[in-house]
């Protein structure tokens, strides 16, 4: 792959703009994979790719976290191995079984999210009540979420951000910071296996994490000083944004369609 002057500096400005936004509200990898895609590389390459220079962005965010006492990594050690753990079998699966179901459903999932977002009163720079213990919240949620980031991953910051808020009590500056350090978790985990897939191009990938190195400190920077004044607006806006994609590309596989013929038919079937 040859890469003009022209093309480093787009790739690094990608990355800069997707580790901002990855970093306060996730959804990095709508600017990037496009640009990927568009350098002529195969999707599945794009993917790979994608996911190494998401990996600095979502490493540069956690970092500034954890020195700013808003992560206790010791504290997320089980959280970390199960997200881990997850990301592994969700990216050993996602090459054996069709993701057309899960790649309909996820858009519909991810607006239920966006609204919850707009309109939830527990959203705040506050904490507020636990609902389960970390050992729960760490095998069902963390382990979930890092199989779903393996396997399809569009929307898994904010997942991650909304189990945070909705069943481990967090305020939302407290959810994206921990958040970040379970994307960077899931990140690399995907980020091993398709290395040893040979699916990588390193050398784009490194110039755009470049770019996502810088992103992944100034968003985590705005994240500390704005808190749920700027993370809450731009999560709504990037998981509808997201879901606009989703919808639009499963329209034009016609998954929707058909989708929508089947229920028709068990409705009338009733």
């Amino acid at each position: 792959m040859e890469l003009d002057l022209l093309l480093v500096l787009l790739l690094v400005l990608t990355g800069l703009g997707a580790g901002m936004v990855d970093a306060i509200a996730g959804g990095g990898g709508m600017i990037t994979l496009p640009v990927l895609m568009a350098t002529g590389m195969s999707p599945v390459e794009a993917l790979a790719t994608n996911k190494l220079q998401g990996s600095f962005g979502s490493f540069a965010a956690s970092l500034y976290f954890v020195r700013r006492k808003m992560v206790k990594l010791a504290e997320m050690k089980l959280l970390i191995a199960c997200t881990f753990v997850g990301a592994v079998a969700g990216t050993v699966l996602v090459q054996m079984l069709d993701t057309s179901l899960l790649a309909t459903v996820m858009p519909i999932l991810l607006v239920i999210v966006a609204l919850y977002f707009m309109f939830s009163r527990s959203i705040s720079d506050e904490d507020s009540e636990r609902r389960i213990s970390e050992g729960v919240f760490a095998f069902t949620f963390a382990a979930a979420i890092g199989f779903y980031d393996g396997f399809f991953g569009p929307g898994t910051g904010t997942f991650f951000a909304l189990a945070f808020v909705a069943m481990a009590g967090y305020n939302l500056k407290k959810a994206t910071a921990n958040t970040k350090v379970l994307n960077f978790t899931s990140n690399i985990a995907a980020l091993i296996f398709f290395a040893i897939g040979g699916n990588i191009i390193w050398l784009a990938g490194f110039i755009m994490a470049a770019g996502q190195l810088v992103g992944g400190q100034l968003g985590a920077r705005l994240v500390m000083s704005k808190g749920t004044r700027l993370v809450r607006p731009l999560v709504v806006v990037v998981t509808l944004a997201v879901s606009a994609k989703l919808f639009w590309q499963q329209y034009q596989d016609g998954s929707f369609q058909q989708l929508f013929a089947t229920l028709t038919h068990m409705v009338a079937g009733v």
